[in-house]
């Protein structure tokens, strides 16, 4: 078995291969120099300076999982007659089975992004460099109003400096939240003192070699010693164009995590699978869809696709902003209104549940973690419940 990729989607799937009996050669393949690494920290204690490069590690002191690793080899295509991976470097590994687990890239803007001081987050070399440039103080942009954005700014200002936060939507996180939820939980940059500018997009970067402002569409420009562009990410799966992997947004996926190809599986950022609860695909780039979806598909890579798989269960991701827990599980773009069950929004501790007639649909809990759970298994009883109508 191949696994292409080598951050948590990727290792969860060698345990799962692993746990369920697999006994044979294991390959894991990643494009990246480092061993699986936690992510989440990377724009919270980590970049901030509070936790070592080693608590990052994903594996345990006892691991065994008698793996081949395969650490700085870039996949450039796939043969599925005999599921053989080429290499960047011209090498070829041939399996019996494959799991896709090659995540997602930051996307970048069009212009200036080859001025010093223009940073992306996903990888820790990412976060390497950026943690030593906001060391340097000063003021920072922040362009795009989601989850990494908002941190990287609760952890700059935590740090010192000015920060500033552009989002072309009208409220931060208007896209996972929806615009009821977004707006409850916008105030939390207000409250800590950051610059939040919504409804325009930037225009390009200004600078020598290094950033000196960011331009808005608007004609404004924000003076900037360092930016961050926080505005999404692409699936990681040009290098299975070509190899009869259906693809559309990522790598479609059965609602078991299998693809097009007999005895190649998906899982993680890359993978959009189908989601009988909602009757559609999508892709989850959060950490929880890459640790539990990795189970399901190995199941379906082991059984040849035969087993019947366990009902997806809605996406849910936490952030830590300004020293507030965030949760959310399910779609809110579903919702028709939304309501607040506990506590008041005013006193950023609440619990507000996103409606489509009478069910719930999502959840976001602000400092409310025993009841968010409780909704969470709500929203997952609702979830099997409406699988069945498809």
């Amino acid at each position: 078995m191949a696994i292409v990729g080598a951050s948590l989607a990727g290792l969860s799937a060698a345990r799962a291969l692993r746990s369920q009996g697999y006994d044979g050669r294991l390959v894991i393949l990643g494009e990246e120099a480092h061993r699986p690494y936690d992510r989440p920290p990377l724009s919270k204690e980590f970049l901030a300076g509070e936790m070592p490069e080693s608590a990052l590690a994903l594996e345990t002191d006892d691991e065994a999982l008698d793996a081949h690793w395969m650490l700085g080899a870039r996949a450039v295509g796939l043969d599925r007659s005999d599921r053989a991976i080429r290499l960047s470097d011209g090498g070829t590994v041939r399996a019996d089975g494959v799991v896709v687990a090659t995540g997602a890239a930051a996307r970048t803007l069009p212009a200036g992004g080859g001025l010093a001081g223009v940073h992306v987050l996903r990888t820790l070399d990412d976060a390497r460099a950026l943690r030593e440039d906001l060391a340097r103080g000063g003021t920072l942009v922040v362009v795009g109003g989601g989850f990494i954005g908002a941190e990287v700014a609760s952890t700059a200002r935590a740090l010192g400096l000015e920060v500033t936060v552009v989002s072309a939507t009208p409220t931060p996180l208007a896209g996972p939240l929806g615009p009821g939820m977004s707006g409850l939980v916008s105030t939390l940059h207000a409250d800590h003192g950051v610059r939040l500018l919504c409804g325009t997009g930037v225009r390009g970067l200004s600078g020598g070699d290094r950033v000196e402002a960011v331009l808005l569409e608007d004609g404004r420009r924000l003076a900037a010693d360092t930016v961050v562009v926080g505005v999404g990410a692409r699936p990681c799966v040009e290098w299975l164009e070509g190899s009869g992997v259906a693809l559309e947004d990522g790598v479609r996926c059965d609602a078991g995590g299998g693809t097009s190809v007999p005895g190649v599986v998906a899982v993680g950022d890359c993978a959009a699978w189908y989601d009988p609860a909602v009757g559609a695909h999508r892709r989850v780039e959060h950490w929880t869809g890459a640790l539990e979806r990795a189970a399901a598909a190995v199941t379906t890579l082991l059984s040849g696709g035969a087993s019947a798989p366990e009902p997806v269960r809605a996406p849910y991701f936490w952030s830590d902003q300004y020293g507030v827990r965030l949760q959310f599980a399910g779609y809110s773009a579903e919702a028709d209104r939304v309501t607040i069950e506990e506590g008041a929004a005013d006193d950023r501790s609440f619990l507000a549940v996103s409606w489509r007639a009478d069910r719930p649909v999502a959840v976001l809990g602000v400092n409310r973690a025993r009841p968010f759970m409780r909704w969470r298994r709500r929203l997952a009883t609702e979830a099997v419940q409406r699988a069945g109508s498809f």
